[in-house]
């Protein structure tokens, strides 16, 4: 272990609790004890602290005995003459400095000086209180653009994309880079590779986040890249996220803070990338990053800790940019990127795409504004639709795109024009029950692309194109070479041959539209005849199971994954691909109970998949061992036994629920593999199926439901209230907007005659 990198954590780590400690007095004079703390729509209070100790914080006043626990962290600066084991003092400093840095951030909140607006920040009565490398940092327009903490439901959306693998990692970026080439090459290349970046800190006041600015790359959550804040305690954010994933998905409990060190060093890969100067600060941070398994790589010369077994391998790498091999800095900056990669162990799975501009998963949420647009089609102005179908390999020539009909060139600016998507697709693997699953992917590898929205699907496809792709290259047949690549790339294993057509010409759209549609009548039908009693096998998924290791999925034609991202159809083609992947056939044997739904192939996974911790799983009941989630749930299902039924709770919902508590708060109930009558994750649209908890007399139990899923589900819904044979039964569950809490619940459905109200007991 390197004293020199002991000496500056170490007395980075003391300066820094120090502030903290000044930080918390003032606030404490001028805000008082009882002053609420909290990081915005988080149920884990401050939650690198709730980690590590298990402290629920809501007031200022719990802060001092958290800060005291710091300072007994803190280890006196090694001794010049003297060589002692470094290590130890130095995790033992780096785990204060997120102590106190947290209190930091949460005291900067109770001030509204969070998310950062402007640099440096200055409290009540005109004293400023500033890190050392916060000192002149540069006023850039960053309003707007700093995101601050992350919130439970943007853990939660991301989570099906952490355990599937679509998003590898996560890397902690602090500083500024060589140049802003450099910092805009550093970043696509980690978009390209589909990892998550969190951008903080400055060198002599300017940021990495000024770079990007600068370059008009776009920031946010859609684009993974999150700016958290100009300093570098802001990366502390980065560290509560870990901690998070910990608690969400691996089923932990705060103070359990080796298990949570342990479980990000093994299943969370993500790594500190330090750019320029290095102060005894950032040294600080880094070597509470190493508490966590999370390797530091700079890019000056720092002295090297080699593998002791915190970190998979090297502890701290240094580059320095002067002796990277490369032409240039954009050479330079990627070779950067791929040490980076190679030091963490990220396991990386990117797809060769042939198209002008930036591709990867990175991209998949972002948004083209319309000033920023320079065609689109679909939407309120024009026709879109994506249709794939199945063919002989003799009718298909594997490559070949083509367009029939005119290009966008003769298209005024920010207009509009039809557009038509046909993919034939062959081989002798294929079955005509994947077309639809294969169709739905075409979202997700079109949205893949920089400057590319994609929205919708089947005949209400809306897909905009940005001018800066455009002025890249972009054009019509770069939507063909997209589908080409990436269906050969992700189900070579059943598609041998691809072609894509792309029509714009008026009359072919009409033409291939109304084929189109009477295939997607044909669909629904068939996948509405698709029951749990017409098949003999369900489909497990351990796609989780990399993050929530003892969590089961059983998926069945009447339940989704509670992902919302997997059927049954989804699970059987993900297996004809891949016969030793996360999808495997259940075969069910007996049926034990048709009415809470127990086959003895269920149970029998249930135990072996969760390695003995679930003995059983009931696949329509939610009173008796009801199936388990990891975190990604996009639904809360839980018992309001007061009204004798359930509310249903959505991810997107921040408001307060019957149960007295909000979304963020019954997920950890939810979530880890943590079976819990009375408590379910699912996905939304299973509660359209005729199976939702059939068990306690189906969708006739729920009472109260977030208005985001009465209004985005409304004609699913109107669906489920004929079949309940209620016409009315929509109008009869609270939401938000009318009830908050039980109180106000049953007098709410005494007056709308809810039907669970006469309903038998539900246990």
């Amino acid at each position: 272990m390197s004293r020199y990198i002991a000496t500056r954590a170490i007395r980075g780590a003391n300066a820094l609790v120090s502030e903290a400690e000044a930080m918390l007095n003032r606030a404490l004079a001028e805000k008082g004890p009882e002053t609420s703390v909290s990081f915005p729509n988080t149920a884990y209070h401050l939650p690198l602290i709730f980690g590590m100790t298990g402290k629920e914080i809501d007031t200022l006043g719990q802060l001092p005995e958290i800060l005291l626990h710091a300072r007994k962290l803190l280890h006196p600066v090694p001794s010049e003459r003297q060589w002692t084991p470094y290590l130890g003092e130095t995790l033992d400093s780096g785990m204060a400095t997120l102590i106190a840095a947290e209190t930091i951030e949460a005291i900067r909140y109770v001030y509204g000086l969070q998310p950062e607006r402007m640099p440096g920040f200055e409290l009540a009565g005109g004293t400023a209180f500033t890190s050392p490398d916060m000192e002149g940092a540069a006023e850039a327009a960053l309003d707007g653009h700093l995101n601050g903490a992350i919130d439970d439901i943007q853990l939660r959306s991301w989570g099906i994309q952490l355990v599937d693998g679509r998003m590898p990692g996560f890397a902690a970026i602090v500083g500024c880079a060589k140049s802003n080439e450099a910092a805009v090459q550093i970043v696509r290349g980690l978009q390209r590779r589909n990892i998550l970046c969190f951008l903080s800190g400055n060198v002599n006041g300017r940021s990495i986040i000024d770079q990007l600015n600068e370059e008009g790359v776009e920031l946010g959550y859609d684009t993974y890249t999150v700016p958290f804040g100009t300093d570098t305690i802001s990366a502390v954010y980065a560290l509560g996220f870990a901690t998070r994933s910990a608690l969400t998905f691996g089923g932990l409990k705060g103070g359990q803070a080796r298990e949570i060190l342990r479980y990000n060093k093994d299943r969370v890969f993500a790594f500190v990338l330090a750019l320029g100067e290095v102060d005894d600060l950032k040294y600080a941070a880094a070597a509470g990053a190493i508490n966590f398994g999370f390797p530091v790589i700079a890019d000056t010369v720092i002295p090297q800790i080699l593998p002791t077994g915190i970190t998979t391998y090297e502890h701290v790498v240094s580059l320095p940019w002067n002796e990277i091999d490369g032409a240039d800095d954009l050479e330079k900056a990627e070779r950067l990127v791929q040490k980076c990669i190679e030091v963490r162990g990220v396991k990386v799975q990117v797809a060769n795409v042939p198209v002008p501009v930036p591709y990867g998963s990175a991209f998949e949420g972002e948004v083209v504004r319309k000033a920023d647009m320079r065609v689109e089609f679909g939407g309120r102005n024009s026709r879109c639709f994506e249709y794939l179908r199945m063919a002989k390999l003799d009718d298909v020539t594997d490559g070949k795109i083509e367009v029939i009909g005119p290009d966008f060139s003769g298209v005024e600016a920010q207009g509009s024009m039809d557009m038509g998507i046909v993919v034939d697709v062959a081989g002798r693997q294929m079955e005509a029950d994947f077309e639809p699953v294969l169709e739905r992917q075409i979202h997700y590898f079109v949205n893949g692309a920089s400057g590319i929205q994609h929205i919708g699907q089947r005949d209400i496809t809306w897909i905009r194109v940005s001018t800066k792709a455009v002025d890249a290259g972009f054009d019509l047949k770069d939507f063909g070479k997209i589908l080409h690549a990436r269906f050969h790339s992700d189900f070579g294993a059943i598609v041998d041959k691809v072609a894509i057509t792309i029509y714009t010409d008026p009359d072919q759209i009409d033409k291939r539209l109304s084929e189109a549609r009477v295939a997607y009548d044909f669909r629904n039908k068939r996948l509405a005849d698709l029951t749990d009693n017409a098949v003999d096998v369900f489909y497990s998924c351990t796609l989780c199971q990399s993050f929530a290791p003892n969590h089961v999925c059983i998926v069945s034609p009447e339940r989704l994954g509670l992902c919302g991202a997997y059927n049954w159809l989804d699970c059987k083609a993900s297996y004809n691909i891949n016969p030793n992947g996360p999808n495997q056939p259940i075969k069910l044997g007996r049926i034990c109970d048709p009415d809470r739904g127990y086959w003895e192939g269920t149970n029998s996974y249930a135990k072996i998949g969760s390695h003995g911790v679930v003995e059983e799983v009931a696949m329509y009941s939610i009173m008796e061992n009801p199936m388990t989630a990891c975190g990604c749930f996009e639904c809360i299902v839980m018992l309001i036994p007061e009204a004798n039924g359930v509310m249903v709770v959505s991810r997107e919902d921040t408001s307060m629920t019957p149960a007295g508590m909000t979304f963020s708060t019954m997920a950890g109930m939810a979530g880890g593999g943590i079976q819990t009558p009375g408590v379910m994750g699912v996905g939304k649209y299973y509660l359209t199926s005729p199976k939702f908890i059939s068990a306690e007399g189906g969708f006739g139990r729920v009472v109260w439901m977030s208005s985001i899923l009465k209004e985005s589900m409304s004609a699913e819904l109107k669906i489920v209230a004929e079949r309940q044979g209620d016409l009315e039964l929509i109008d009869r569950i609270a939401d938000e907007r009318s009830v908050t809490s039980v109180e106000e619940l049953l007098p709410w459905l005494e007056e709308h005659e809810h039907p669970a109200l006469s309903m038998d007991p539900i246990f």
